[in-house]
């Protein structure tokens, strides 16, 4: 019998507006103590748990009952869990929709409001929400109760969770129910559901596609204001004829000598855009959003960043922390990652098997780190993996496609949930319809498949290998036409290319390397470890200037930010503390390509 005790210890609190990038005053932010009980037998819904919840224990909103942040801290794993808290319609919000929304959790979500039933989601890492107002009442306190259902499937998109009892390799303790914000946004009958934004640099432009919930007609009125830091650049109105639309802006203007300001990791110049939606001159909906004027394009083997080319110097980052796991603590957590990581000298971050916290992304945006979000894998192939991540995979994208900080997209990784590509046909044209899929919601950024090595197509080939010897690396690598060509394997044992598939003169970047753990470590890093700070930087150096060395070669992914529970290869430790001095890293990407 497994014994859960209560963690007492700091308590974390997730209270900033969950979704900058589409944000509205008219809200509540639902996160904080809730009354919460495992459900083993999963015998809640038959007894009516939703109708008359008896929780005993107390969870912190939104980490999950592993982590020490969320009062709990048990890692057994628990299939059923229930949550419990009550809420009140604040008086001004009377007459409004009332839409809960959750930014994630992990997987099978249920929910019901005062008995009713409402609806489920199922998906670990993307956001939904559901319209509660059927069931609020607004005169009273309303009691909401959430079911989530996890499970030990490889059919499911689970990234680094693992499937076992135990911790192994590189997967790390599960993660169930709630794991990021709960909130209650108010909205009118009609509202503005979403906003698309494509920014088109070389015409100087920007593309709104509108969304609208509700009815419209001759009395609607969209209105759109673009300003940039405080100087109002455009602002258009137009009457809506339909619940979709589309509007090209031109953004040349005079509020800077070179017209329209471009979004950069050296500048991550920002508009802010209004959006207002009235009915017969009534002011019903109004959202504040933002967007970056940048491109993403391949040209002659190398990936372009505005139509030049762009070194990318990356780090692997897992978004793991001590007492909340996959959580981020808090805003200023994210921001000491973001800032850390600009300060050794990287430009970026691979965001590995997980789909990051909308305000990390926000903060990516505003201080310029480039972000390549990859999806959280299945670990089996079958119809029903295929049906799982697809579905998931297609709403990440659709939420996360404004953030100009994301410059990529990955959907695989090192074959996972798609073991047998180098031969199985199957599985092959799985990759590739995913891949066509991304292209149809996404057309400018690039699309990975599958990073690592084995690809079929992809926009960009990502090589992963962990050669400890700078030489080595050089000489093996300084063959172009062996690596890309199938000749040889790339990392001794796997080929850059599933059989059937052949280079085309895509970008070639090195997407994991290094990954150095040091001796006196409690866990593992790749290769041998080492003793002193002095030998961690000439190994360092002498693998990254090899990379460098190689022409074809337009970047590097370096594993990994920081340690992770058992896997110690870190720059950083769990808690942010520098390994190395960060200077000296620093100087070491910085050194002449």
């Amino acid at each position: 019998m497994t014994v859960s005790t209560t963690i007492k210890q700091k308590t974390y609190q997730r209270t900033e507006y969950p979704r900058p990038q589409f944000r509205r005053q008219s809200w509540i932010n639902l996160n904080g103590r809730w009354k919460f009980s495992f459900d083993d037998e999963n015998v809640g819904e038959k007894v009516d748990w939703y109708n008359q919840p008896s929780f005993s224990k107390e969870i912190q909103v939104p980490f999950t009952y592993e982590t020490k942040a969320s009062g709990i801290g048990e890692e057994s794993f628990h299939p059923y869990v229930w949550y419990q808290r009550m809420f009140d319609i604040p008086k001004e919000e009377a007459g409004k929709r009332s839409v809960l929304r959750f930014q994630a959790s992990d997987y099978l979500t249920k929910v019901w409001v005062n008995g009713t039933y409402i609806g489920k989601h199922a998906g670990g890492n993307s956001a939904f929400s559901f319209d509660i107002s059927h069931a609020v009442d607004q005169a009273k306190t309303n009691e909401l109760v959430v079911k989530v259902e996890d499970s030990n499937s490889c059919c499911q998109p689970r990234g680094k969770q693992r499937w076992t009892e135990n911790n192994f390799g590189c997967w790390y303790v599960q993660n169930t129910g709630i794991w990021q914000t709960v909130w209650l946004e108010f909205l009118h009958r009609n509202s503005i559901e979403h906003v698309k934004i494509t920014p088109e640099i070389d015409t100087h432009s920007v593309v709104f596609n509108y969304n609208l919930h509700g009815l419209v007609g001759d009395q609607s009125r969209i209105e759109t204001i673009i300003s940039f830091k405080g100087k109002k650049v455009k602002q258009l109105s137009f009457v809506p004829d339909r619940t979709k639309m589309n509007m090209e802006v031109d953004l040349l203007s005079d509020i800077h000598e070179w017209k329209v300001m471009h979004w950069s990791p050296a500048n991550p110049n920002l508009y802010d855009v209004t959006f207002r939606l009235y009915e017969n001159e009534i002011l019903v909906d109004e959202v504040e959003s933002y967007f970056g004027m940048r491109k993403i394009s391949i040209q002659n083997g190398q990936v372009l960043l505005n139509n030049s080319p762009i070194y990318q110097k990356l780090l692997l980052d897992q978004g793991y922390w001590p007492d909340t796991m996959l959580t981020p603590p808090s805003d200023e957590a994210m921001i000491e990652d973001i800032n850390k990581t600009l300060e050794m000298g990287f430009n970026g971050v691979r965001k590995h098997q997980k789909i990051e916290d909308d305000r990390f992304l926000y903060w990516c945006d505003i201080k310029g780190l480039l972000v390549w979000s990859e999806m959280a894998a299945t670990y089996e192939y079958d119809d029903e993996a295929v049906d799982n991540f697809t579905k998931e995979w297609l709403e990440i994208m659709q939420e996360r496609y404004n953030h100009p900080s994301i410059i990529t997209w990955v959907p695989f990784n090192e074959s996972w949930g798609v073991p047998n590509i180098a031969t199985d046909k199957r599985q092959q044209a799985f990759t590739e319809a995913i891949y066509y899929l991304s292209k149809s919601i996404d057309s400018q950024r690039p699309v990975i498949v599958n990073d690592g090595w084995e690809h079929t197509i992809s926009d960009i080939i990502a090589l992963h290998d962990y050669e400890e010897f700078g030489e080595k690396f050089y000489e093996r690598y300084s063959d172009k036409e062996c690596i890309l060509n199938n000749k040889i394997p790339h990392n001794y044992r796997k080929y850059a290319f599933a059989e059937g598939y052949q280079y085309k003169g895509q970008p070639v970047i090195i997407t994991e390397y290094g990954g150095i753990a040091f001796s006196n470590s409690d866990g593992w890093g790749y290769g041998n470890s080492v003793q002193t700070e002095t030998e961690f930087l000439k190994r360092y150096q002498n693998i990254t200037d090899a990379i460098k060395k190689i022409p074809y070669i337009s970047g590097y992914c370096y594993t990994q930010t920081t340690d992770v529970q058992q896997e110690v290869n870190g720059l950083l430790k769990e808690d942010r503390t520098p390994k190395i001095a960060m200077d000296k890293i620093k100087e070491v990407n910085d050194r002449i390509k």
